[in-house]
């Protein structure tokens, strides 16, 4: 306890930041008078360094090693500019969301690489992160960072790092900064150099990524359709507007309740479009509109989310069945811009892209989980992950984009509905042709991290010999590497009937997650019973899961 306790106020000497200095010493009063939750929270903010990996940083708002905050920040700077300097200097670009802090993190990050020597340019005002993704490579920068927890709850923040070629930093470059953040952490806050020597942009490069999106799309391509959209409280909405209007679509009917940004999230428990009862507004909205299809994005708008009629109702689509949509209709050439030859996804999402792909003569690879490896391929065309991640313009944005997508899967619809279909007749189409894959996801969030080592530790020493009734034929230790790919944490079960699980941790969050995966191919014609069949195998496979993972 005393060395926690002289760290803390060595921090607090340090700590530029009001709001988190008070933070500190409301913890250090309450702990000297006894309190074991202020001590615990101690204990915690100063457990050790927020950890920089290929997701850059994410954590809480809040005072300490263990938080994001204004030396955090600072130091991850610092040890960025360090690294771009050994390689060569160049320009760093900065772009932030509207959560809190984000505008003060990023004029932090200006001061730094400025104080560094960096040409330094922010963007200028709260924008997309694909907007940032699209700078890098229009700027020709070396480095790029957003400041942004994405789809995290609202005590959240983040530090998300790209580079020259436009996409997120991956091993063993995130390895190489972390060493010179530490380094830097070993001295004073006060000597991080700095300037003001930093450009705040004006509207070119916002104008510029609108320009591009919407020119993906034909001139003769069918525009009549109506959408709603929802922003969850994020900044997308003002630019997703943009390239409408300037793609020629009718502008979508906003969610107004949650068109804003805000940072605090009010309508929905987490800022997910995945999450049960974070389309619920969307939907409402989509009654009253008669609208033909719902648009939704994450906060910082690199994710899209997709609702469409169902009946009397209305079924929010997974991300395995955007992702094929997608993937077939990028088979299909439709947009003017030339195209890869690869069609590319992560391991866990699901296994239909591959068929379409190779049925239409394009290449088909696997990646580990995350954007950082997708954009990364040769010749890639189109990418995509499960968690509702889908990049169809890697020539433009390296990484996932969900206002892109937005405009591509809605420009899809409009070409469905000119022909008197939907998007359900298309799956269906799928279907027919190559099976039902239905995919799923079980999750389990842990207040403590040892937690998951300890499921993965017994799913590989003491492998299930069947999971929902289905013979696992072969267990895969990913950590190994596997299929070419580098070690990555995880176990890969391969089940009967080409049905499979996946089980790894959250690179984002405190959770476990499994994925899973049913195939069932048509017979008959008859669609919807297999994926009636498929439906119970799911069904069948989670119940096991959910034991697996407790």
């Amino acid at each position: 306890m005393p060395e926690l306790m002289e760290a803390a106020h060595r921090w607090l000497v340090e700590d530029p930041d009001p709001v988190t200095r008070d933070q500190l010493q409301s913890l250090l009063d309450a702990a000297e008078d006894g309190s074991t939750d202020a001590m615990q929270t101690l204990r915690d903010c100063f457990a050790g360094p927020l950890e920089f990996g290929t997701a850059g940083l994410r954590g809480a708002l809040g005072p300490g090693p263990n938080r994001m905050n204004r030396i955090v920040v600072a130091q991850a700077a610092a040890g960025l500019a360090a690294y771009l300097v050994d390689h060569g200097g160049g320009a760093v670009i900065i772009g932030y969301d509207a959560r809190h802090n984000s505008d003060v993190f990023a004029r932090e990050s200006a001061e730094v690489f400025a104080g560094a020597g960096l040409e330094t340019m922010v963007l200028p005002e709260v924008l997309p992160t694909p907007v940032l993704a699209f700078a890098v490579k229009a700027r020709g920068c070396s480095a790029g960072v957003m400041v942004t927890a994405s789809h995290n709850p609202p005590q959240d923040n983040g530090y998300k790092v790209y580079l020259r070629d436009g996409s997120q930093i991956v091993q063993p470059v995130d390895q190489e900064i972390s060493r010179r953040i530490a380094q830097v952490a070993e001295r004073p806050y006060a000597d991080i150099p700095r300037s003001d020597a930093w450009l705040t942009l004006d509207d070119s490069i916002r104008d510029a990524y609108v320009k591009r999106v919407a020119s993906l799309i034909p001139a003769d391509a069918p525009r009549q359709i109506t959408t709603v959209y929802t922003a969850m409280h994020g900044v997308g909405g003002a630019v997703l507007e943009d390239v409408f209007r300037a793609a020629g679509f009718p502008t979508p009917v906003r969610v107004r309740s949650q068109f804003d940004a805000d940072p605090d999230f009010p309508s929905v428990a987490f800022p997910n479009p995945e999450e049960p009862g974070a389309m619920d507004a969307a939907v409402a909205t989509a009654r009253e509109s008669s609208a033909d299809l719902v648009l939704a994005n994450d906060p910082d708008a690199d994710r899209c989310a997709v609702a469409v009629p169902f009946g009397d109702s209305w079924r929010t689509l997974h991300g395995d069945e955007i992702g094929a949509l997608l993937g077939w209709w990028l088979t299909q050439r439709p947009l003017t811009i030339p195209m890869g030859d690869v069609m590319a996804q992560s391991l866990v999402s699901g296994g239909m892209l591959q068929p379409i792909a190779e049925s239409h003569g394009f290449r088909y690879e696997r990646t580990l989980t995350g954007f950082k490896w997708i954009a990364r391929i040769p010749g890639l065309a189109y990418g995509y992950e499960e968690a509702l991640g889908y990049c169809v313009d890697p020539t433009a944005v390296a990484d996932k984009d969900g206002i892109s997508a937005a405009l591509v899967i809605t420009f899809l619809a409009a070409h469905l509905k000119a022909e008197g279909r939907t998007l359900l007749d298309a799956l269906d189409d799928l279907a027919r042709r190559y099976g039902v894959y239905a995919s799923g996801q079980i999750s389990k969030r842990v207040a403590d991290l040892r937690q998951i080592d300890a499921v993965m530790a017994r799913l590989r020493s003491s492998p299930p010999e069947s999971i929902g009734g289905l013979p696992v034929q072969r267990v895969t230790d990913l950590a190994l590497g596997a299929w070419g790919l580098p070690g990555t944490e995880g176990v890969f079960f391969e089940l009967a009937d080409e049905a499979r699980v996946i089980v790894r941790p959250s690179g984002t969050e405190p959770k476990i997650k499994a994925y899973l995966q049913a195939v069932v191919f048509v017979r008959a014609d008859d669609v919807v019973a297999a994926r009636d069949q498929a439906d119970q195998i799911l069904i069948a496979l989670g119940a096991d899961v959910l034991g697996l993972l407790t």
